[in-house]
C-alpha cells in the first residue's frame, strides 16, 4: 500500500533527532511542544514504526527511526530542491585585465560592481595584454582592460601611466655593472619597454628575478633582489624610483584601454561602472 508522508512531520523528526529535544525543537519551528508531539505521533501511526523512545529527560531515535534518518533527510532535501525549482544560471560578464593595468583599483572596481548589479556573475582574467586581445578577438572575453599596443587601433582610455625603475630604498647597485631586473617573462609589453630603453641607452642588464606575476615581481623589488620597471599607480609603498640616481633612461608614459563588444544592457552597465571605478581610483593616486 503506498503511503504519503507530511514533509512538515519529517522535517520536525528530523529536528527532534539533530536536537534530542521537544522543546528546543518547537522554539525551532515556532509551535509548541505538543504540535510536534502530535506531528510525530501521526507520522509513526503513517510508517507504522516507532521512530523514538521518549522520556522526561531525554529523546532517542529507536533503531527503526535512526535507519528512517538518512532516507527523511533526502526526502526533505528533495522536496525542497523541487520547491525551489532549477538554479537560475546569472548571465557572466566575461573581463580580462592586463597584470600591468590592474594594480590597487582592482578593489574599488570589484566593490563597485558588487554594489551595482544582482543580475550578473563576473568572471576576470589576469594576464598579458598580447594574450588578453588575442582571447578578445576570439570571443572569448567580452572586454579587456590592457596596456595599448601600438599597432592597435580604438578602444577607450581610462588612464595614462607614468613609469618608472622600482627598487627598495635599500637595494645596493654599483653603477657600471649589469642592471638587475624583476620582470615578468616575455612576451610582457612592459618588460619590452624597459629592455629596449636599456639597449638603446648601451646599459647592460640582467634579468634577476623573473615572476609569474607583478605582485611577485614587485616582492622582488620590496626584497631588494632587483629593480623592476613598474607604473607609478601600482608600485607598492616602499618602493622608491631610483631610476634619476642610477642615471636609468626615462620609459615614459602608457595608456590604459578598454576594449568591449557586448550587446547586453546590463553588461554595458557593468563595464561603465567598473571603468569609472578605475578613473576614480587612478586619479585619487
Amino acid at each position: 500500500m503506498k503511503i504519503t508522508l507530511d514533509i512538515g512531520a519529517v522535517r520536525a523528526f528530523l529536528l527532534v533527532s539533530d536536537l534530542q529535544s521537544f522543546t528546543r525543537t518547537a522554539e525551532a519551528l515556532g509551535t509548541t511542544q505538543a504540535a510536534v508531539s502530535l506531528k510525530l505521533q501521526r507520522l509513526e501511526a503513517t510508517l507504522e514504526k516507532r521512530l523514538l523512545e521518549r522520556s522526561p529527560r531525554a529523546v532517542r531515535l529507536t533503531a527503526e527511526g535512526a535507519a528512517f534518518v538518512e532516507n527523511a533527510r533526502a526526502l526533505v532535501a528533495a522536496h525542497d530542491l523541487a520547491v525551489a525549482g532549477p538554479a537560475r544560471i546569472r548571465p557572466r560578464l566575461s573581463l580580462g585585465i592586463s597584470d600591468h593595468a590592474a594594480g590597487p583599483e582592482l578593489v574599488p572596481m570589484l566593490r563597485q560592481f558588487q554594489a551595482s548589479t544582482t543580475e550578473l556573475a563576473l568572471s576576470v582574467s589576469i594576464g598579458f595584454s598580447r594574450d588578453l586581445l588575442d582571447l578578445y578577438d576570439a570571443g572569448t572575453l567580452d572586454a579587456v582592460i590592457v596596456r595599448q599596443e601600438a599597432s592597435r587601433r580604438g578602444g577607450e582610455t581610462l588612464a595614462e601611466d607614468e613609469f618608472g625603475w622600482y627598487a627598495s630604498p635599500r637595494f645596493g647597485f654599483a653603477l657600471g655593472s649589469p642592471v638587475p631586473l624583476a620582470t615578468l617573462a616575455a612576451p610582457c609589453g612592459v618588460r619590452a619597454i624597459a629592455v629596449r630603453a636599456l639597449d638603446k641607452a648601451r646599459l647592460p642588464f640582467v634579468e634577476s628575478f623573473v615572476g609569474g606575476g607583478v605582485a611577485a615581481v614587485a616582492a622582488a623589488a620590496q626584497a631588494g633582489l632587483a629593480i623592476a620597471p613598474l607604473a607609478r599607480r601600482i608600485a607598492p609603498p616602499g618602493l622608491v624610483d631610483v631610476g634619476p640616481a642610477l642615471g636609468l633612461p626615462r620609459l615614459g608614459r602608457s595608456k590604459v584601454i578598454l576594449h568591449a563588444k557586448v550587446s547586453d544592457a546590463a553588461k554595458r552597465a557593468a563595464l561603465r561602472t567598473l571603468a569609472a571605478a578605475l578613473r576614480s581610483a587612478s586619479h585619487a593616486n
